[in-house]
């Protein structure tokens, strides 16, 4: 049964199954999205859902199995941990009483899709590359963050009078900044400071806005600082430090690589080995039978020509 369970869950068309089963569970969860074709397919949604999710319980029981006796083994990867918890969760009954957590048993059965990560495990190198960059990308989120709060204050004690809209408040300063670096038209915020807010992006909405929040807005045009502004801060904010977090990323994934070319040499070097043993347990029972039945052939031939004594 355990050579079965391990055969089938290391099988190739097991792992595609599988990958088709979570691609299914993605539509089958996508459909339910749509109010009216859930309600008027509900039945067959909701068998479905209950296949996918057996069929899901059936792969964690052949993995433990697989790794019997010591099933516990199953949970030192953190990634069957994350499979584990999805589908126990899976199977928590919705009755009387339990209606707060309906939006988290739905949120549960979407994370479902997350599975193919760890059915593919290419996307496993990406993610787990992400991870560890995270420690890496503190460093550069302060240094994000140190960016952004000087151009904040920064812009709005020189834009915050001629756009209140913009840079009224440091908060704001700090969204329209934001916007700039995804570089999402932040033309137009360096348009406003260069030609002014009364001939470049504003509308009475706007004013009616600055003036119920206590701004006075002053057109005040400065073509050069405005320029230099925010050609400065995309230079340095898209194009410098938002590309560390590349860099950050792509050095994580060089060590996720080379960890995992070390796992597959260290398993195929454990493979090695116990194909080895094998071979020799099955040399060493080879000799055993040889051994048995050259005794067998020794005392049937003691039988059949008897011992001649010496003669006299």
């Amino acid at each position: 049964m355990v050579k079965l369970a391990k055969r089938i869950t290391e099988a190739k068309w097991f792992q595609r199954f599988i990958i088709v089963v979570i691609v299914a569970a993605g539509v089958v969860v996508g459909m339910e999205t749509y109010h009216g074709f859930h309600e008027r397919h509900y039945t067959l949604l909701h068998a479905a859902d209950l296949i996918i999710l057996w069929i899901f319980t059936i792969e964690i029981a052949l993995k433990l199995i697989a790794k019997w006796p010591r099933p516990h083994h199953f949970f030192k990867d953190s990634w069957n941990n994350f499979d584990f918890v999805i589908v126990a969760l899976c199977w928590v009954p919705l009755g009387e009483g339990t209606a707060m957590f309906i939006p988290v048993l739905r949120l549960v059965r979407i994370l479902r899709v997350f599975r193919l990560v760890t059915a593919l495990p290419r996307l496993q190198l990406i993610v787990g590359a992400l991870l560890k960059a995270i420690p890496s990308m503190g460093y550069v989120v302060m240094l994000l963050a140190l960016h952004f709060y000087i151009f904040a204050a920064a812009a709005v004690f020189f834009f915050g009078t001629n756009d209140p809209w913009h840079f009224g408040t440091l908060q704001q300063a700090l969204l329209s900044l934001f916007r700039g670096v995804t570089l999402e038209d932040w033309t137009d915020l360096m348009y406003i400071q260069m030609y002014g807010s009364d001939h470049y992006g504003y509308n009475p909405e706007m004013d009616a806005w600055a003036t119920a929040h206590g701004f006075t807005r002053v057109s005040n045009p400065q073509p050069v600082l405005g320029a230099l502004f925010f050609v400065g801060f995309i230079v340095s904010g898209a194009m410098v430090i938002l590309n560390l977090f590349i860099g950050v990323i792509m050095s994580g994934m060089n060590e996720m690589q080379a960890e995992a070319e070390n796992e597959q040499r260290a398993k195929r070097r454990l493979e090695a080995k116990m194909t080895l043993e094998d071979e020799v347990h099955e040399i060493d029972a080879k000799i055993d039978e040889i051994r048995k039945s050259l005794k067998v052939l020794t005392t049937r031939m003691t039988r059949v020509i008897p011992r001649q004594g010496p003669d006299i």
